[in-house]
């Protein structure tokens, strides 16, 4: 579900009436935009992340509430105006889109984290790719966000990081590497591994796993640990898990994954009965037939408009879109290319996956401190022996945290308006 130019053109639309209020109000304010829309990671219900830098003794919410309601830029009942939160928000419904937005005030973290994801992605060319596919799985299990029990997109960015750059048989930094490999890596690393009791994530520096009793030494107001430890690159003594209290749910569905994927590429696979009907990818991330003709307004509408604000895209610098290969592929495979041909899904391939796999690094802490050695272990029904997956059975596998598949996007249903020409009507509430 990568970015196509028609979206960041209906993005860049919001954004910029969002900024014609706000410069009315203060015209030397300066609006500046981070988060995943900034880096061009983000999906289609994704929202938008704002700053406003300006001379204000405090951050002046109710006054620009006022302005966006008088302006009726955001739907009357979605304004919200978090002034109590640690970081003081305003949260909107754009009117005519109904792209979730968020506003803050002189906060700088937001937007040197981007710039500092950004880096990464030029240095590792397959990290963009790898994290669309991991969003668009949790996201579908409501688990993309600390407040539905998953945990954030800036702790799921920094723990690809660390497993591209602690991996132990690959270069990363390469873009032929094989897609495929490196996501069940990823999902076998994090979902059965890596040792969450005891082992941080450290991303400076080159990246390290470092156990957790030297991370507290380092931490502020007296904080712990927390269950998912990754140090903030950009703030010491910050625990960017901290609120991540849903982080071993996200644990059982990365592991979940790995054993459909494994499965996916075994002999065995041929004998599935739905070889013919779902792809592989397609037995961990489906996409619901509402967002694919959500997808098809926006192209209809906003597809004349791509080139609408030439300084946001250079504000934004948003990377060339990418397809994904999920349920919709078959409808745009004439209009776009398929994810399938650069996630290979060289998952077909992916048998040569070695023992000494990603996960293994970990062990520069001990083997103790690791769940597994890295040499032989068995999954349900599935054995991983030498350099070759060696499936027993299917097995009667069911996704853990029930439920969680079916409903992904329920706070994202997108209504009909009287004022809204030619929205699917699949998307009306």
């Amino acid at each position: 579900m990568s970015p196509r130019p028609e979206e960041a053109a209906m993005r860049r639309e919001v954004v910029k009436r969002i900024e014609t209020v706000i410069k009315d109000l203060w015209p030397t304010a300066d609006v500046q935009i981070f988060g995943s829309f900034s880096t061009g990671l983000y999906l289609p219900t994704s929202d938008i992340d704002l700053v406003v830098f300006g001379k204000w003794e405090r951050p002046p919410l109710q006054l620009l509430e006022q302005a966006l309601r008088k302006h009726n830029v955001a739907e009357p009942y979605s304004i919200k105006v978090l002034d109590k939160a640690t970081v003081p928000i305003i949260k909107l419904t754009d009117q005519e889109t109904e792209v979730k937005v968020d506003i803050s005030f002189n906060v700088e973290t937001g937007v040197k984290a981007a710039r500092f994801i950004k880096e990464y992605m030029k240095k590792y060319s397959l990290l963009p790719y790898l994290i669309l596919v991991l969003k668009q799985f949790l996201l579908q299990r409501d688990l993309n966000e600390v407040f539905t029990g998953g945990i954030s997109s800036y702790s799921l960015i920094l723990m690809a990081i660390s497993f591209l750059q602690l991996h132990p048989r690959i270069d990363a930094r390469r873009a032929d590497e094989n897609l495929g490999m490196l996501l069940i890596e990823f999902f076998e690393l994090y979902g059965r591994n890596f040792n969450y009791l005891k082992t941080g994530i450290r991303i400076k520096n080159g990246g390290a796993y470092i156990a957790k009793e030297e991370i507290m030494k380092v931490m502020t107001n007296g904080y712990r640990p927390s269950m998912l430890c990754i140090e903030d690159p950009l703030l010491p003594g910050n625990d960017v898990g901290r609120s991540s209290y849903g982080a071993m749910q996200v644990k059982q569905v990365f592991d979940y994954a790995y054993i459909v994927l494994s499965h996916a590429v075994s002999p065995l696979a041929r004998s599935y009965p739905n070889r013919d009907s779902e792809s592989t990818l397609g037995r961990i991330i489906k996409v619901t037939q509402e967002v694919i003709d959500y997808r098809a307004w926006i192209k209809k509408k906003w597809g004349s408009k791509i080139n609408l604000s030439p300084e946001l895209d250079n504000r934004l610098k948003i990377r060339d879109p990418i397809a994904l290969c999920n349920g919709e592929q078959q409808q745009n495979r004439d209009s776009e290319p398929s994810y399938n041909q650069h996630l290979a899904l060289s998952l077909a391939s992916t048998q040569q996956l070695s023992s000494g796999s990603s996960a293994s690094s970990v062990s520069s802490l001990s083997s103790s401190d690791i769940q597994h050695s890295g040499m032989k272990f068995s999954m349900k029904g599935t054995h991983y022996q030498g350099n070759s997956y060696s499936p027993v059975s299917s097995g009667g596998m069911r996704q853990p945290v029930a439920n969680r598949g079916h409903h992904q996007y329920n706070r994202n249903i997108w209504r009909r308006k009287k004022h809204r020409d030619s929205l699917p009507i699949s998307l009306s509430r």
